[in-house]
């Protein structure tokens, strides 16, 4: 899978879960977001980009 902010890939464990999150916008619909991004931005800024 791939983040929606920076568009890089995002690792899964052996177990297909991402090492990072999703986050749910104000529609509803879950966008990936990866590790760094969430390190780098909170929740308010992150739903900005999308």
């Amino acid at each position: 899978m791939k983040c929606e902010i920076c568009k890089g890939k995002i690792n899964e464990n052996f177990l297909s879960k991402l090492f990072g999150t999703y986050v749910k916008d104000k529609k509803g619909k879950l966008h990936t977001v990866c590790n760094n991004c969430q390190r780098q931005l909170k929740k308010d800024e992150m739903l900005a980009k999308f």
